[in-house]
């Protein structure tokens, strides 16, 4: 299978945090409106694409992936021109300082800063900096320049090129989740599933799963597969049985996160689909965070759902990255699923 990496490179690329996803939605129905039957943006934002492949008694499949990526949003400025933010989504203010960043709709370029270490105090040593001590400078020498180049509300992302290094791993901003995006698009180029097929980029994941209870309410599937990044914790200190996934090892299959339980049956039909191809791939071992799988799942009358991620090292920051061979992985058991569930329905 031919990996897209320059559709990967254009869409990390592109500037979305949570209740900004409109470049990265704009780029998406380009891409797959001529390979479906209806596209529509919702009024929560979400891109809905449909195709309907004719064949009524196979299961209405949903797959999901969500567009937006954790960022920051100015709240402020203060006398000498320094932006005040606060995290949209969750970021951990020790990936933060000295970071590159782009602001409002001109991308205007700052840098997130903090109190010199010359001048910090030995408590100080001892505390990680929240977000009331940080700032974003984008070199204005006062509060109303600031406030007019990058006005309150204005949101704040990673500045942070895609770069392809060593054993095919890649670095970028929001690889979670660019990468399911990527996998649903190849879903639409590849797969010629015969019943009806959805696909939902959603919105405002990072900050609640806001989008995707209402596209999966829209929508009302029969099943959903979420398709996501996820953290790896596989570092050499790391003990093998607390590493949640590893890189280079496959798709990741969630069994079980904070937000949703996978459906049982649902759960082997896709372990099925990747040991008749062999598609590497391996179990999530850690019960933590939460995907749209949470919203999706208890939707209208209930939809079964199962989560494929990709294993992300340094997720939620400016220099995530994943294995080329795993967003591959991805990419590959999505399209097994719909050729299975083609066949036979998984429920």
């Amino acid at each position: 299978m031919q990996l897209k990496k320059e559709l990967l490179k254009e869409l990390t690329g592109l500037r979305g945090v949570s209740g900004d996803e409109g470049a990265v939605r704009d780029a998406l129905r380009t891409i797959v409106a001529p390979l479906c039957d209806e596209v529509l943006a919702d009024t929560m934002g979400n891109l809905i694409a449909t195709r309907d492949g004719g064949d009524g008694t196979k299961p209405h499949v949903m797959l999901a992936a969500h567009m937006d990526e954790v960022g920051f949003i100015v709240m402020s400025a203060t006398d000498a021109g320094l932006l005040r933010i606060q995290p949209v989504g969750g970021v951990d203010p020790r990936v933060a300082v000295s970071k590159r960043v782009l602001v409002g709709p001109a991308a205007a370029p700052g840098v997130i800063g903090a109190k010199a270490i010359h001048l910090q105090s030995a408590s100080d040593f001892d505390t990680v900096l929240g977000f009331d001590s940080l700032y974003v400078d984008v070199g204005a020498a006062t509060q109303a320049k600031a406030e007019e180049l990058c006005p309150p509300g204005s949101y704040i992302t990673f500045d942070s090129p895609y770069v392809e290094f060593g054993d095919r791993r890649v670095k970028a901003k929001a690889l979670d989740d660019r990468v399911g995006c990527l996998a649903m698009v190849h879903a639409l180029q590849t797969a010629r599933y015969p019943g009806k097929l959805t696909c939902a980029f959603t919105v405002q994941e990072e900050v609640g799963l806001r989008g995707a209870a209402i596209a999966a309410y829209r929508v009302a599937p029969d099943l959903a597969l979420v398709l996501e990044g996820t953290t790896c914790n596989d570092l050499g200190d790391v003990p093998p049985h607390l590493q949640v996934t590893r890189q280079g090892k496959g798709v990741a299959i969630s069994v079980m996160d904070l937000s949703a339980i996978a459906n049982a049956a649902l759960l082997s039909a896709v372990r099925a689909a990747a040991d008749a191809r062999g598609i590497p791939w391996q179990h999530k071992q850690y019960v933590a965070g939460g995907t749209d799988a949470g919203a999706i799942h208890k939707s209208r009358r209930g939809v079964p759902c199962t989560v494929l991620s990709v294993p992300c090292r340094y997720i939620h920051s400016a220099a995530s990255t994943a294995h080329l061979d795993d967003i591959a992985a991805q990419q590959a058991l999505v399209v097994a699923c719909l050729e299975d569930f083609a066949n036979k329905n998984p429920l």
